[in-house]
């Protein structure tokens, strides 16, 4: 699995999902926008973690640095 997510890519996906997990951990959201926010703050953290994006391939995209 080659890394496609760049540093400032990761910083966003990283923050994005912290504040999901927040909303859902202090009850900002209900109902099913609380799975879905859950499951998608889960969701950025792994893919920031792992610098890999499963849908970047499908775009065809790649925010990562090349290398030299």
């Amino acid at each position: 699995m080659e890394k496609n997510a760049g540093t400032i890519d990761r910083i966003v996906r990283v923050v994005i999902g912290i504040v999901l997990l927040y909303a859902v951990a202090t009850g900002m959201v209900q109902g099913i926008v609380m799975y879905v926010a859950e499951i998608l703050g889960i969701m950025m953290l792994v893919t920031a973690a792992l610098a890999y994006c499963p849908l970047y391939p499908a775009m065809k995209m790649n925010t990562a640095s090349k290398p030299k």
